[in-house]
């Protein structure tokens, strides 16, 4: 990675956390948990080793982990404008995108936390998804998990996504900030949720794999769609849509 940057960099550490996930994940198969500790455990020991690395890159360079944060969200904004350049964007949209650079960087370092979370706890997900018919293959232990596509997240929460979006109409900045990375971490819950149920159907209905894979990337590549689906996950609660839990009638 130091080869393929170019050097030493704030992004190896990003990618020095990802590496943890692999033994983490390891040791916590052997103790056949449940998925929810599986995943909980596993994106929980990458952050602090993250928080860590962050605490002592401030110590080193002397900066505060604000200052780093809002260092590395204005490079790759940087970055991000010379990219639309080159591949064509109208002057009018790069001039319009450059005057509110300033409340981008100012929304993006404090979304920060809930932005890292997020992709943690995905990167874990497909870790583990994917390790299954790998292992399985080879023969090796694979934790019981139970039918995924039954998953469904905790009732509680559900008012606790209704707290949060309550919070952000209040007028203190503070609360606000805290209440958006909040709703953004909750997103991802309901969104596994949301994906359990898209695979319930997709199951029930036997589709074909190249529909379902078809399906899935419109949902990886439509942020309307995964939305849908994070609705779908929010919901649940209320409408019930796999029915579990009530009995078949006759």
């Amino acid at each position: 990675m130091v080869f393929l940057i170019g050097g030493l960099s704030f992004d190896l550490l990003f990618f020095v956390e990802l590496l943890l996930i692999g033994f983490i994940l390891g040791e916590l198969f052997a103790l056949n948990l449940t998925i929810e500790k599986t995943t909980l455990y596993a994106s929980g020991g990458v952050l602090l080793c993250g928080l860590i690395g962050l605490i002592g890159s401030s110590s080193v360079s002397g900066e505060s982990i604000h200052t780093i944060v809002s260092q590395y969200v204005s490079e790759n904004l940087e970055l991000t404008m010379v990219l639309y350049q080159n591949m064509g964007m109208s002057e009018e949209n790069i001039q319009l995108i450059s005057n509110s650079l300033d409340k981008i960087q100012y929304v993006l370092v404090r979304i920060v936390p809930a932005l890292v979370v997020m992709s943690t706890v995905c990167i874990v997900w497909a870790n583990i998804l994917l390790a299954k018919p790998i292992l399985k293959s080879r023969s090796l232990f694979y934790p019981d998990f139970g039918p995924l596509n039954m998953w469904k997240a905790p009732d509680f929460l559900v008012w606790a996504a209704i707290g949060c979006g309550l919070a952000v109409f209040l007028p203190n900045t503070t609360i606000k900030m805290i209440s958006v990375n909040g709703l953004l971490i909750l997103m991802i819950v309901y969104f596994f949720q949301g994906i359990a149920i898209v695979s319930y159907y997709f199951e029930k209905k036997k589709f074909p794999r190249v529909i379902r894979i078809l399906l899935y990337s419109l949902i990886a590549l439509q942020q309307i769609i995964l939305l849908a689906v994070v609705g779908l996950g929010f919901f649940d609660l209320w409408v019930n849509f796999r029915k579990l839990g009530k009995q078949p009638s006759n």
